[in-house]
């Protein structure tokens, strides 16, 4: 396994005067124009935001029955949507207004963070390794052109550059801090091979290569990733568990007696699964980044549901002419009711989620934004053919065989869509073996 050389040991920073040695505080530069439009901006979208609010807050305090309720769901879901943008805004404003970078020396470490008042991220650097200490006027609307005169070093392969407006008088103050605590003059020049590149082998100890130490790797065996990324067929796992979890509303609606509108609420629920899974799915791909994505499909995807749970069971529970409040308790005990078939939709996406996402490594070469919007257009074209059955099966009336070939009819949709998403691509395991040997 590789890695570049030296790197910062990365922590939460708490700040306060007095600590350290040694310590500098740089604010950031105020660009006030830019400021003004954030926060202009920013009041724009929080307004809206207080009205559904409260909106929201109303919902919650009371409600009696199913519309209601789905009322202050649908709220609440617009509002954690909509939040997202003047959040991050009100980051942004306040890092503008208050941010600062803090330069600290204690011992033989340089601490630079970087935050709010007391409290930031921050990056401990060896002074053994730092070197090339140095004032740097940045080239205009380059990435670094907004801190203006500015400080830098270099540590391992990577340049670090810290304060804004800051000069000769600055690098020589803070150069003289860095040597006391040093004891001698800091680093000139190019790092050392081991700063750049190291290597760790099973059964063999650390050595600095790139030149210097070449260390032999153990032999690995090939493993062919074209097997792994055998398509999924009628045989496997997951498509078995699809149709065995597929059958029990089928078992349901012959020896049960479940109706149209029990049947259409199970599916509806598998929806839920299926967006559960997908925010899971996102947590894999984006890792820290599906905080935010994810915030927005929960936001997104709850309001779809619950709009789309209200026209279910209008229509197909309460009926076109029933009145359009429903008890709560009621929809809970068909919930009860429709559990073990729940339950088995919910272990079976999860072993496809387990044996095929992760176990085939189906995740490489994903976008967020890709896997946010995949699980639409499954759940539309599923409901789309469930609608216009469960419809038919109103019109004549006579709703038990028509819903057994709705149900037969969405367990071969289920399969071939379930077939067709874990189709091994063409390239795509020529693709993974090069990143697996890259």
């Amino acid at each position: 396994m590789k890695r570049n050389g030296i790197r910062p040991r990365l922590r939460l920073a708490v700040d306060w005067p007095g600590r350290g040695e040694y310590r500098r505080v740089f604010p950031f530069k105020r660009p006030w124009k830019v400021i003004a439009i954030i926060a202009v901006v920013n009041a724009v979208f929080i307004v809206p935001a207080i009205g559904v609010f409260r909106q929201a807050v109303d919902g919650w305090s009371g409600f009696e029955d199913l519309f209601d309720l789905t009322a202050a769901i649908f709220s609440s879901a617009w509002l954690l949507g909509w939040s997202i943008a003047p959040l991050i805004m009100t980051v942004v404003l306040l890092l503008m207004l208050f941010g600062r970078e803090v330069v600290t020396v204690h011992g033989h470490q340089f601490r630079l963070s970087i935050g709010l008042p007391f409290l930031g991220i921050g990056a401990d650097y060896e002074l053994s390794g730092l070197r090339n200490l140095r004032a740097v006027r940045p080239i205009a609307k380059s990435g670094k052109s907004w801190r203006g005169p500015h400080l830098e070093f270099d540590y391992g392969a990577h340049d670090v550059a810290f304060g804004s407006n800051a000069g000769q008088a600055e690098l020589a103050e803070i150069r003289s801090a860095l040597q006391r605590a040093n004891g001698g003059p800091l680093r000139t020049g190019e790092p050392r091979a081991d700063e750049l590149l190291q290597v760790e082998t099973k059964g063999a100890e650390r050595a600095a290569v790139q030149g210097l130490v070449q260390v032999a790797e153990p032999a690995q065996p090939v493993t062919s990733a074209a097997a792994e990324l055998t398509p999924v067929s009628l045989a496997s796992p997951s498509t078995l568990a699809l149709i065995l979890a597929n059958l029990l509303p089928l078992a349901g609606t012959v020896f049960l007696g479940w109706n149209l509108g029990e049947v259409m609420v199970l599916y509806w629920a598998e929806s839920a699964v299926i967006g559960f899974y997908n925010l899971v799915k996102m947590a894999v791909i984006g890792r820290w980044a599906a905080l935010f994505t994810g915030v927005f499909f929960i936001a997104h995807f709850g309001a779809f549901m619950a709009v789309h749970f209200m026209f279910i069971y209008g229509i197909f529970v309460e009926g076109m002419q029933a009145p359009a409040e429903a008890e709560l308790q009621q929809v809970a005990a068909m919930f009860v009711g429709l559990w073990p078939a729940l339950a088995a939709l919910f272990v079976s996406h999860g072993i496809s989620f387990f044996v095929n996402f992760l176990g085939r490594r189906e995740y490489q070469g994903r976008t967020l934004g890709k896997q946010m919007s995949e699980p639409y257009g499954r759940i539309v074209l599923m409901h789309l053919v469930i609608i216009f059955g469960g419809g038919l099966s109103m019109i004549l009336g006579n709703p038990t065989p028509v819903l057994v070939v709705v149900i037969i009819g969405k367990i071969l949709l289920d399969v071939r869509a379930h077939l067709k998403e874990h189709r091994a691509a063409p390239g795509q395991a020529q693709k993974q073996e090069q990143g697996d040997h890259g």
